[in-house]
């Protein structure tokens, strides 16, 4: 998911009741739940290595309990760096003995088993988040490298906002009223709010997941494709549970679909067939390079094809002596080959595909992904 979403899931985590275990567990559930997207610094690498590492790494299980531990850390030194200022404070205002301390200025009660556990719990969601869209990842890398995706969620989705904010602010905005009143003040306001937008995203989860299994069951009876189906998928759209694209492959081409679980209908009537391109030299060139196998490694629908001289955003075109040609093999992934907020597929290039300059069939001059080239 994007960070929005997993910043919100670790504020309301955090106020889900830990924070009243230990100090610092709001805090610490915020960072550890957006800890993991820290590998996108590999983009300053460019983006054939920011491909090859996103998602690698520390969105595993086995680095999850370092990510938590190096959040604690983070807070441990934040609050050492706080408890100095607080104690110069102290010594500012010269309380007699025995007079009270502002409560802004009592020391803190942490428990930092508790904390440690909170940044865990956060981190481990992290994964689970990212688990439910269709990108994907690797929690078992680097012993088992296959990617994982649920691909029932899409990765930016408004309905897990407005629930998150909810528990967020509507404690918020209480406070405020009771602050107008003269109620006492609660001490730890928002935990029921909290539980109840966790609880509302795994039923939104459930939902979804019972959706995009309606749809592969009204798949499997109806015949989309003429020719038998090897594969297909079902990609989510934002906000509408009901509506999903599908992608089903046959030996010779790929077929999509509008498949609304709502209506119980689907609808193939514009959409694409697209055949597989043929593979030459340039396309099995193209694989080779170090772009080619990152992206392949990844994409589970990915298509190369030769595309003949077609210049690549962020990316010149080969100057060549007159006997030398060029050629451009674009790789797409269909997963994210169809428009997010309407029918049918994209009128303009996948946004997750690459491409590579190949020169006489067999010599890499230079890749791009993203509209940015790889240096």
């Amino acid at each position: 998911m994007e960070p929005v979403t997993h910043f919100l899931t670790g504020a309301c985590i955090g106020r889900a009741g830990l924070n009243r275990r230990t100090a610092y567990a709001t805090l610490a559930a915020v960072l550890a739940a957006e800890a993991a997207d820290c590998d996108i610094l590999w983009s300053l690498r460019g983006p054939v290595e920011e491909l090859k590492h996103h998602r690698g790494i520390t969105h595993t299980f086995i680095a999850a309990p370092v990510v938590a531990g190096v959040v604690v850390g983070l807070v441990w030194v934040w609050h050492r760096w706080r408890d100095g200022r607080r104690k110069k404070k102290l010594d500012k205002l010269a309380l007699e003995p025995g007079a009270p301390i502002p409560l802004r200025l009592r020391p803190k009660t942490i428990h930092w088993g508790w904390l440690y556990l909170t940044a865990l719990i956060a981190a481990l969601s992290h994964l689970l988040l990212d688990w439910t869209n269709n990108y994907g990842l690797r929690p078992f890398f680097p012993f088992n490298p296959r990617w994982y995706a649920g691909s029932f969620v899409f990765i930016a989705e408004p309905v897990l906002w407005a629930l998150l904010l909810l528990a967020l602010v509507v404690p918020w905005l209480l406070g405020l009223v009771a602050g107008e009143i003269g109620a006492r003040k609660q001490t730890f306001r928002g935990r029921g709010w909290a539980i109840f937008a966790l609880c509302g995203m795994v039923a939104v989860w459930g939902w979804r997941w019972m959706e995009q299994s309606q749809a592969r069951t009204m798949l499997g009876n109806t015949q989309v494709a003429t020719d038998p189906v090897t594969r297909l998928a079902l990609e989510p759209y934002p906000v509408n549970p009901y509506r999903w694209h599908a992608i089903l492959e046959t030996a010779g081409y790929y077929q999509t679909a509008e498949v609304d679980t709502w209506k119980g209908t689907i609808d193939s009537s514009n959409q694409n067939v697209m055949y597989k391109p043929p593979s030459d030299a340039a396309v099995e060139t193209a694989k080779r390079t170090p772009l080619g196998q990152v992206y392949l490694d990844w994409g589970t629908w990915a298509v190369v094809s030769d595309v003949g001289q077609e210049p690549v955003k962020g990316m010149d075109a080969p100057n060549l002596l007159p006997n030398r040609t060029w050629t451009t093999v674009e790789f797409t992934d269909l997963r994210f080959d169809y428009s997010y907020l309407g029918a049918g597929r994209t009128t303009v290039r996948n946004p997750l595909g690459a491409a590579v300059y190949v020169v006489d069939g067999r010599e890499d001059a230079g890749e791009a992904m993203g509209g940015r080239e790889q240096r």
